[in-house]
């Protein structure tokens, strides 16, 4: 009984960790989940036409096993250009926000000055 539980208590955890790997593997990779750096490989033998092959990014001590990343290079800068492309859309926002406050801040000291003249009359 003892084993049985033992048993699945790895494989519950094997799967929540494939779970958190494949949920990580959004924009270009900087660590894997080992704690591995990952870098830049060219696949030669997968090579279309003319091109030379396609480019990954994958774990330094890779293997196959679902824990480990090896992630298209195209796949990567598509989701951290969607990524960056939301962050500016925030940001842009943000700045024509401020550029209405700023001008409400303006007609407020306008009003300010125009009170204070009249004070001293």
């Amino acid at each position: 009984m003892d084993e049985e539980l033992r048993d699945e208590k790895e494989h519950r955890d094997y799967y929540n960790m494939l779970h958190a790997v494949s949920d990580a593997q959004h924009g270009i990779p900087q660590l894997c989940p080992c704690g591995s750096i990952t870098k830049e490989t060219v696949d030669e033998e997968d090579t279309y036409d003319y091109l030379p092959g396609k480019t990954y990014f994958v774990c330094k001590d890779f293997v196959n096993d679902g824990l480990h990343f090896r992630q298209p290079w195209i796949k990567a800068i598509q989701e951290e250009v969607e990524r960056l492309k939301i962050k500016f859309y925030e940001q842009e926002k943000l700045l024509r926000e401020c550029e209405a406050l700023k001008a409400q801040v303006r007609l407020l000291l306008h009003r300010v000055a125009a009170l204070e003249k009249e004070k001293e009359i």
